[in-house]
């Protein structure tokens, strides 16, 4: 078992545990979603709701931007310049399918059999048929991928979604999702255990430079101040998750309570 893989199950479950607190300790923040986080007028302010920890957040995204502007989207950049489009296609289409083992024990928590039932298939099909995976047979045969991890799993039994909450290297979150990080990463088995140290570290590395590459596109969209717009985008983005795509508030406001458009990020 490599270094990630054995993270202490102890602190993954004590996460989990944070996570799930119901209408005691996180009460403002937890209690009906993130429709509640529409300000009133005479009320907190969409930030102070859904972010309390927006001082201590923007630092650590300023590290993050720091680590990605001198280290990580540098190697993206090259890593795009030289990779030809097919072999990038079929290396997403590798790491993605690794994932499907995770997609179906979390749709099994969340007794969707038919999720169950598509991530199966599309390991199956990818695996077999798609060269290991490197094609995404799956989708040619009608069955699209459908992403489910524990921080889901959590929302689909009621969990709130707890203060944002942005982590070093790994980017923008919450506590109910950094909970379910941990499980995805030490509780459930993975594929990954299948390989062997150092390979195991090479593979993680190059997905993590295909998924920052694959990125570069969409930095296009991000206007205005770079960190609300990550947090609102990635906020929108779970709750289309958690939901299956039917949304259940209007589109965030800003700290002004404005409306801010941010419709499929």
């Amino acid at each position: 078992m490599t270094q990630l893989q054995s993270f202490p199950r102890s602190l993954a479950l004590a996460i989990v545990l944070l996570a799930l607190l119901p209408q005691h300790a996180m009460a403002q923040f937890t209690q009906s979603g993130p429709q509640e986080y529409k300000a009133a007028a005479d009320g907190p302010t969409y930030s102070e709701k859904v972010d309390p920890w927006e001082d201590w957040n923007r630092k650590v995204f300023s590290f993050n931007q720091f680590v990605d502007t001198w280290f990580l989207k540098p190697v993206a950049q090259g890593y795009r310049a030289v990779v030809p489009d097919l072999a990038d296609h079929a290396i997403t289409n590798f790491f993605n399918n690794l994932s499907e083992l995770n997609n179906f024990n979390n749709s099994l928590f969340q007794l969707k059999g038919e999720s169950a039932v598509v991530a199966a298939g599309r390991f199956t099909y990818n695996t077999v048929f798609g060269l290991g995976g490197l094609i995404d047979v799956g989708s040619y045969f009608g069955l699209p991928e459908r992403p489910e991890d524990f921080g889901q799993t959590l929302g689909y039994w009621g969990s709130g979604t707890g203060p944002y909450l942005m982590l070093p290297f790994l980017g923008p979150s919450t506590i109910r999702d950094a909970g379910g990080m941990g499980v995805d990463m030490a509780v459930l088995p993975s594929l990954w255990d299948l390989a062997e140290s150092p390979e195991v570290y090479y593979a993680r590395a190059l997905q993590v430079v295909d998924r920052r590459a694959d990125l570069i596109p969409a930095e296009s969209f991000i206007s205005g101040d770079s960190y609300t717009f990550v947090r609102n985008a990635y906020l929108q983005r779970r709750e289309y998750l958690v939901n299956d795509g039917e949304t259940t508030y209007d589109p965030f406001a800003d700290d002004n309570n404005d409306e801010l458009m941010l419709e499929d990020f």
